[in-house]
């Protein structure tokens, strides 16, 4: 069933969601309030980009022009309805394709930015794939790995363009190796607990393309305070 809901925090925006489908997390708003934009930035790519919410949140940040592509035509369709409601048609521009091939449709070096929120799981014998076909595309890396999402990251990144990704502490490893194998410098990483005396559970992390070595590791961010409400970290973003 499809409902519409203020986007958390944003009282200007509204988002489309099903709710037989994800409906968006704190990994979007976290990630569209840790990737570095400034004022030099003309154009970001939105991989995966679900109903939209992390262009949404962008919008709030720059007027610069945003791809935001999903190859699931139900939750494209969610995007589409999203950024209409909200007159950013001029700003957003939603593509229903495979990121795969829009890659190798495309010039390369033309985005200053790419943000990413991807599937978390490897796929393997053993992985249990959800039967909503929705939900196992979105968790498992049927469609993107991380390996294809950095090889297309360095083809479509301006020089010293980023990618800016949210994922899971575990994969931190896997993430660097590759995104140095694709000349991608990390640049920038936070990670995100629960609560204090919890372990990290959410990874933020920003990679250059042929950027200077030198990782900057951000403060820990506790995402709620112990009597289970929002930190005043989480709240400012939501501000």
């Amino acid at each position: 069933m499809e409902v519409i809901n203020y986007l958390l925090g944003y009282e200007n925006l509204k988002i489309y969601q099903d709710t037989k489908m994800f409906k968006f997390s704190l990994d979007s708003v976290l990630l569209a309030n840790f990737v570095t934009i400034n004022k030099k930035i003309n154009k970001i790519l939105d991989i995966g980009t679900g109903n939209a919410v992390i262009p949404l949140i962008i919008t709030t940040k720059t007027k610069c022009l945003i791809d935001a592509i999903e190859i699931q035509k139900k939750a494209y369709d969610l995007a589409i309805k999203s950024v209409n409601y909200n007159k950013l048609e001029d700003q957003i521009r939603i593509i229903n394709q495979d990121v795969n091939d829009y890659s190798n449709e495309c010039q390369t070096e033309i985005y200053d930015i790419i943000t990413c929120n991807p599937p978390f799981f490897k796929t393997t014998n053993e992985a249990h794939l959800n039967n909503n076909d929705f939900k196992s595309i979105a968790r498992h890396e049927i469609n993107l790995d991380l390996e294809r999402l950095f090889k297309i990251s360095k083809k479509l990144l301006k020089n010293n363009g980023i990618i800016s990704i949210v994922h899971r502490p575990e994969r931190l490893i896997d993430i660097i190796t590759i995104m140095k194998k694709n000349n991608i410098e990390p640049k920038k990483m936070q990670l995100v607990y629960p609560k204090k005396n919890k372990e990290a559970n959410i990874l933020l992390i920003e990679g250059r393309k042929n950027g200077n070595a030198g990782l900057k590791i951000l403060e820990p961010l506790f995402v709620h305070d112990e009597d289970g409400n929002y930190s005043e970290q989480v709240i400012k973003y939501f501000e």
